[in-house]
């Protein structure tokens, strides 16, 4: 027989055919192009996404807290789950790639009718002199049988490639949680120290608003002041008193938040005695240039490759309109007496190559193939909207840390002025040179704008931290499961 009229070789024509058929799939690049430099900042390569969190949070309390959240934390070692179990679907993925071997055995029972072509054709052999068939019959056989399914479409290995790659985005999915994590524990920290710094506020105002209502009370009994200026700072001191309790409240939130973010219940949370005011702020952080979010955001990481697996699936979806070739074999023995087992005759040994080319149901594999195209599509969208909300957060965490920084420095020069005026209304009060609504008002913005101060301070902190989550920092330290 010539080779054109080999079936197994009409078999690859209709393959290829088929194939011509389906558009040469090619891998789509982003559209979307990152600036050379951020908006105000130069082109230095150096970056604070790159240190380890460690580096870049000294402070040791908060270094306690972050160890326990990323030891314990519920969501994290949900993520790790999720991560092995990606890494065995590769496995799997890379096991049929392999051959498949099998040691088998089999025994079973057969009674044919006499009046069957099997029947008529047994009742006519003698196996051995003096012996013939037992019936009925038993058929005793056993040995190794593998088959493997030959690649040559690179479907099988694509899909392996594709899982591979869906394992390691599952990695930086978790790693994504775990900066965003040490951001919001690091949040949550710092929130504890401004509310009790606020508290420390309250409680100082009580004392001087206790000493004002005292020193009013005397000059109403001297006839230098009336009941109304007696009731103003006594209205002036219950409201400060209650802004006491909406800040233990905010406390309490804060605690349990923080609580929950560790993943146990700790006897004491430890925090550090140092004032909220005295934490230093970075206000000409480095952050580098806007191409390093592609290697230190862990989700533009995770896109990237997400994106790669959706293209293989697209290559190993136009392989199913190939024909499918496979390889079987299989050695062993086989007889209807176990005792005949041995006998090399015996011997069973089998060795063949087989072709299926789909020819009918194509609606599914084209189905299959337009589901896959549009996932791809998909993917590449997810990939450059991942990038530029990376692109933009950096933006805005950057421009929220230079106001931030630049309001602190006006409010602390406005706090110097009106903690010296509290002092010159006092004594302008005591020698009946001022009035009691004075007093109150400069007690009264005074007040105000040492709230406002650490409420300013712990905005900064927070993008400090928000900017250093947006480059991708936090992610030097991958030992946690």
């Amino acid at each position: 027989m010539s080779r054109l009229g080999n079936p197994f070789f009409w078999v690859l024509g209709l393959g290829f055919l088929g194939g011509c058929a389906v558009f040469r799939p090619t891998l789509p690049m982003p559209q979307l192009r990152l600036p050379a430099t951020y908006a105000s900042q130069g082109a230095d390569t150096a970056s604070i996404g790159r240190l380890s969190w460690r580096a870049y949070f000294r402070d040791p309390y908060l270094q306690a807290l972050i160890d326990t959240a990323l030891a314990y934390n519920q969501e994290l070692r949900i993520l790790a789950a999720e991560v092995e179990m990606a890494r065995w679907e590769a496995q799997a993925r890379r096991g049929e790639y392999l051959p498949f071997v099998h040691l088998g055995w089999k025994n079973e029972i057969e009674k044919v009718g006499a009046f069957t072509p099997s029947g008529a054709v047994e009742s006519n052999l003698v196996p051995e002199p003096g012996r013939s068939f037992p019936e009925p019959m038993s058929m005793y056989e056993g040995g190794l049988y593998a088959s493997w399914e030959l690649d040559i479409w690179r479907k099988l290995r694509n899909a392996r490639r594709a899982a591979f790659l869906r394992m390691l985005a599952a990695g930086e999915t978790r790693q994504f949680a775990v900066t965003r994590l040490i951001a919001e524990v690091a949040e949550s920290y710092y929130e504890l120290l401004a509310l009790r710094g606020l508290v420390a506020v309250v409680d100082t105002y009580i004392k001087v608003q206790s000493q004002a209502l005292h020193l009013t009370k005397l000059n109403q009994q001297a006839g230098r002041a009336t009941q109304l200026a007696v009731n103003r700072f006594q209205a002036r001191l219950l409201n400060t008193q209650n802004r006491r309790y909406l800040l233990f409240q905010r406390q309490a939130e804060v605690e349990n938040r923080l609580i929950y973010l560790l993943g146990r219940i700790p006897t004491q949370l430890p925090i550090s005695p140092q004032a909220i005011l005295d934490v230093p702020i970075d206000t000409t952080p480095t952050v580098g240039v806007p191409a390093h979010l592609l290697t230190q955001r862990p989700d533009v990481r995770a896109a990237e490759k997400a994106l790669q697996a959706a293209h293989l699936d697209v290559l190993s979806a136009r392989a199913a309109f190939y024909p499918r070739l496979g390889i079987g074999a299989s050695i062993g023995v086989q007889a209807f007496h176990p005792a005949l087992l041995l006998n090399p005759k015996s011997l069973l040994y089998t060795l063949g190559l087989d072709a299926l080319q789909p020819l009918i149901n194509w609606n599914a594999l084209k189905a299959a193939y337009g589901m896959a195209n549009a996932r791809q599509r998909q993917a590449l969208l997810a990939y450059e909207q991942t990038l530029l909300s990376a692109y933009t957060e950096v933006q805005t965490q950057l421009a929220r840390l230079q106001n931030a920084a630049r309001s602190y420095a006006i409010k602390q020069a406005e706090v110097q002025i009106l903690l010296e005026s509290i002092l010159i209304a006092d004594r302008l009060y005591r020698s009946a040179d001022a009035d009691y609504l004075e007093v109150l008002l400069t007690q009264s913005e005074a007040f105000e704008a040492q709230i406002e101060l650490i409420e300013t301070k712990l905005e900064a902190l927070k993008a400090q931290i928000g900017l250093y989550r947006a480059l991708g920092g936090g992610g030097a330290e991958r030992s946690y499961p």
